[in-house]
Order: structure tokens, then sequence, then C-alpha cells
């Protein structure tokens, strides 16, 4: 296990993927799945504390909308989680960080934005055209 200073950030003058940046990304995925996973207690704790009692239905009906907006936000949270995950599993098997259609580096700056990116940015970029002009409307 590599200990990282607490102001270390990868570096394009550092080998791509070396075991340091490794280490930086699983800590930044595990950190950001943890937040989620409290989120997601938060809410359920939340949602668990009885019905609604607002007896006006205007008031009724605001918390209703809340409560879908949540219920909403967290199912994609839970999507995210898993994506979190196939992200750690891809560091594991030594395949993080490298576009899952070229083989091609993702590159740094794309990773620190997005973590679990599995396109680098061109291919991404050719995925949406694709979507774009493919797609039912």
């Amino acid at each position: 296990m590599i200990t990282l200073s607490p102001d270390y950030r990868p570096s394009e003058d550092e080998e791509f993927m070396n075991e340091q940046q490794l280490a930086y990304f699983r800590q930044k995925l595990l950190h950001w799945r943890m937040d989620l996973l409290k989120e997601a207690g938060e809410t359920l704790a939340s949602l668990s504390e009885g019905g609604i009692r607002e007896a006006d239905l205007t008031d009724r009906a605001t918390v209703e909308t809340d409560r879908a907006f949540e219920l909403r936000t967290r199912d994609r949270a839970r999507k995210l989680i898993i994506k979190i995950d196939m992200a750690l599993a891809r560091i594991e098997d030594g395949s993080y960080g490298y576009c899952e259609e070229t083989g091609e580096p993702i590159g740094l700056q794309r990773l620190e934005a997005r973590p679990i990116a599995t396109l680098s940015l061109e291919a991404q970029e050719r995925h949406e055209r694709h979507e774009k002009i493919y797609r039912d409307d």
C-alpha cells in the first residue's frame, strides 16, 4: 500500500498510471463512494421518519415533490456508485486510465475531472456525435 502526501497531485511528468497515480485515484474514488453512501443513509433516515403530516394540500404536494426529487437524486447516486465500483475494479485489473475503445491513455485532466471516465475525450466526443446522429427523436 502506497502512502500519498496530502498535497500529491498526478503530474504529466510522471509515468502514466504509476503506483502513486493509481493510489491517488483509488483514494479519490473511495472517498467519493463513501460520501455518496453517507448521503444515501441520511436520505433513508429522513424518509423513514414517518408519513406526510401536512394538512394543506399545497404543502403536502410540495413535500411529495421534494421526496420524489430526493429519490431520483439517490437513484442517480446508486448508478454512480456502480460506476465507481467498476472504476475501482479497473484499477485492480490494470486497465484504469486507458480508453476502453482505443486503449490510449485517457489523460490526467479528464480523470481528475471525471475519475469514472472510460473513454478518452476524443472517443467520448465521437460517441456523443454518433448518439446525436442516430438517436430516436
